[in-house]
């Protein structure tokens, strides 16, 4: 009986396989990733799956939504997958019904604070947010609590919730945060933080000397800082928030089985190491940092329900812009 159970579970597990290895056909994915870093995936995919071929488009989350609304309202939607920024979108998503729940994808071995128990997303990798500062400021910080102090009056820089998905994360985390609180982000204003844009000119401030204390994510002065930047990074000691570049699969796919596939090839050990590979943390916890980072027992991660996170955004936007005149 043994025997039979054992050459049954082999059966079963080279059935799953072979289901996998016979994927074909198109799949349409709409992602948020860099070019570079999108093409680099979708070759990665198809090679292992030669099959399928993948059409996909490339824009920040925010236009790809909108692009994405506007064909749910034409009652045509196009992509069998996205690939996008983070978990509150994909949270939206499966609220209104739109996402397709894959039970057979195996997160046993992740964090489950960075996935959706109904498996209609899984996150891919971990872009956190922390502080940068300049090398030449007179302070190192390492709490939030720190450019509270005075010498980094007047001197701070950070992107604006009202535009980055990442600064909305992490204004989300921060005041939930009963240690900081919207208090924090009071004080910020009393310290002459003026947030404003993306990630890209925050750190392009306080590299320049500009500004020199920010809140950014983490690859931009890490990678910068190994090329010779006057940046470092800091992983305070209340933690990071962080965007995980979920993906999903809609509930219109044309193609589920490949879709799944690739939901697949992006959690298994190779996709995770394509991602180190890019420069991101990965979000399995065995896979190596890429260089620059520290192990990944020593960042915290801070907490996160991005179904609240959804249910206050509107309310934590205009609290935002009633404190900064945004």
């Amino acid at each position: 009986m043994k025997k039979f159970l054992i050459a049954a579970g082999l059966l079963v597990a080279t059935s799953a396989s072979a289901l996998a290895a016979d994927v074909s056909g198109k799949l349409v994915l709409y992602t948020s990733q860099p070019n570079q870093d999108a093409q680099q995936t979708v070759d990665a995919f198809m090679a292992k799956h030669p099959g399928v071929e993948v059409e996909w488009v490339r824009d920040g989350t925010t236009k790809i939504m909108a692009k994405l609304r506007a064909e749910f309202e034409a009652g045509a939607p196009k992509p069998d997958v996205l690939l996008i920024a983070d978990m509150v979108t994909m949270e939206s998503l499966k609220a209104e019904g739109r996402l397709m729940a894959h039970e057979d994808a195996d997160i046993s071995a992740y964090d489950p604070a960075i996935m959706d128990p109904g498996k209609t997303y899984f996150s891919t990798k971990l872009i956190t947010t922390g502080i940068v500062y300049n090398t030449n400021a007179p302070m190192k910080p390492t709490s939030y609590k720190d450019l509270l102090k005075e010498e980094a009056k007047g001197k701070i820089a950070m992107p604006s919730p009202l535009t980055s998905g990442a600064a909305t994360i992490h204004m989300t985390a921060l005041t939930s945060n009963p240690e900081l609180g919207w208090a924090y982000y009071e004080a910020l204003f009393e310290q002459g933080a003026n947030p404003q844009g993306g990630n890209g000119g925050t750190y392009k401030a306080v590299a320049g000397g500009e500004k020199l204390y920010g809140f950014v994510v983490d690859f931009l002065p890490i990678r910068s800082k190994l090329d010779g930047a006057p940046v470092e990074f800091v992983f305070p000691e209340e933690g990071v928030s962080a965007v995980t570049e979920p993906v999903g699969i809609l509930s219109t796919a044309q193609n589920p089985d490949a879709a799944k596939a690739f939901v697949d090839f992006l959690l298994s050990a190779e996709g995770q190491q394509l991602a180190a590979s890019q420069g991101y943390l990965a979000a399995h916890p065995d896979i190596a940092p890429p260089e620059g980072f520290p192990a990944r027992d020593q960042i915290k991660l801070m907490e996160f329900d991005p179904a609240e996170a959804l249910a206050k955004d509107q309310a934590n936007k205009l609290k935002f812009s009633e404190i900064f005149g945004g």
